[in-house]
């Protein structure tokens, strides 16, 4: 089998990773791909975007099924296009990814369906979104509407600091299209957890639980980022946490789509916030797997997951039973200088070790010039560790990581904190 993996990042070289692994898989494309998928015998480079163009590659090359990773290509319709064409697409179809693509039709969905989530109004007025916060008080969330590539969250401490946001989104359009409605939510006190499943329209299948940490700076500070690190599994998804967002926040999801027409199929991401008696909300829907969560959930995942593809495309992921390697994976982000605001490119990366049984490194904004890698993106690479514990695992990663430089590199030292600071 040829397959396809859409998308150019760490989520993608992850996921073109594990799939090159099967033996029933000859050659995995990736378009566009980074500097790691260009290194690997196993896995080819594709420069092409546009996505008819992508759907005659697909038919040209006899390609057996396609996994989209990124939420850009969701939202225009990719999906759409390839099963007009009757190829085999896993991922959400255009209506579908509103869930992720526009915020106030993922609250307005929530409110419809009683799931848990913040209470928020939605502006495009700046006048009434500055009346809003003033009456409601800081600290509080401003959201852009559209999809600003983890950069459309503010999580304001302040009054000042949540007025500034919405002159930022609204007022100065510096966000465009996608900050021409912000929704206004109050704020949740907790700890946050990713929670991934696969759906192929009726069954739902669970992913491994994990933990993103999505500031720039040690102990969570600094901007929001789209993610600096992560590790599964969380601790804090215990197996009654588990059932119960399966039961109030993921089930709903699946079955309300159904109700209003729109059938779910693709990867689901719930961001929760799991407050201090152990309830959890949904901060946000992602139609796509997370980027850095899969990188250690890809490191975790035995077996074939071509196979799990291909029961979600075919509707029988209730055929399908996942299992997981049973230590913890911790994996780290190497940004580039000037990340998140103006990340830097063009600087040389040197000494990325050879995967081990313990640790791997997957490519994000790396690309191959005159055979040299040099970085070419905001989040450049992600150490994964693996090891029976989560200090273990996150020695593993630190170990690797003092192996590898370029200029201007920046990572937070602390990944994986929560878990080890935990109250048993």
């Amino acid at each position: 089998m040829k397959l396809l993996v859409v998308g150019g990042g760490g989520r993608e070289h992850a996921l073109a990773w594990k799939l090159a692994q099967s033996p029933r898989v000859q050659l995995v494309y990736v378009a566009p791909g980074n500097g790691g998928t260009a290194s690997d015998e196993r896995l080819r480079n594709v420069d092409i975007t546009d996505l008819n163009a992508l759907a005659d590659f697909v038919e040209q090359e006899q390609i057996a099924l396609t996994v989209v990773g990124p939420e850009a290509p969701l939202a225009a319709g990719i999906v759409n296009v390839f099963r007009q064409r009757g190829l085999k697409v896993f991922g959400p179809s255009k209506e579908a990814a509103q869930l992720e693509s526009s915020k106030d039709f993922a609250k307005a969905f929530m409110k419809r369906h009683g799931i848990p989530t913040a209470e928020y109004e939605t502006f495009s007025d700046a006048a009434l979104a500055h009346a809003y916060v003033d009456r409601k008080g800081a600290p509080i969330v401003i959201k852009a509407d559209g999809l600003a590539a983890g950069k459309g969250v503010v999580v304001a401490q302040t009054l000042d600091e949540a007025h500034g946001a919405i002159d930022m989104m609204l007022a100065d359009n510096k966000l465009g299209d996608a900050g021409a409605r912000v929704v206004v939510e109050e704020f949740l006190a907790g700890e946050e957890a990713s929670f991934i499943v696969m759906v192929d329209g009726k069954h739902v299948l669970a992913l491994a639980s994990s933990q993103d940490h999505k500031r720039l700076l040690d102990e969570d500070r600094g901007p929001n980022t789209g993610g600096m690190g992560a590790y599964s599994p969380a601790p804090i998804v215990t197996p009654q946490l588990h059932a119960r967002v399966m039961r109030e926040i993921i089930l709903p999801t699946v079955r309300g789509m159904e109700k209003e027409g729109i059938r779910y199929t693709g990867f689901l991401y719930a961001g929760l916030m799991i407050d201090s008696e152990g309830n959890p909300k949904t901060l946000e829907f992602n139609c796509r797997m997370g980027d850095p969560e899969t990188q250690p959930i890809m490191a975790r995942l035995k077996g074939d997951f071509s196979k799990v593809l291909e029961a979600a495309i075919a509707g029988t992921l209730d055929t399908v039973e996942l299992t997981w390697d049973r230590r913890t994976a911790l994996g780290v982000v190497l940004a580039a200088h000037n990340y998140p605001d103006t990340p830097r490119k063009g600087d040389r990366i040197n000494g990325i070790p050879a995967e081990t049984e313990n640790a791997v490194t997957f490519h994000a904004g790396t690309s191959l010039v005159d055979g040299k890698l040099v970085t070419s993106g905001g989040r450049v690479l992600c150490v994964v560790g693996l090891s029976d514990s989560v200090r273990g695992a996150q020695s593993a990663a630190y170990e690797t990581i003092n192996q590898i430089s370029f200029d201007g590199m920046q990572y937070r030292r602390d990944i994986g904190y929560r878990a080890l600071n935990r109250k048993h």
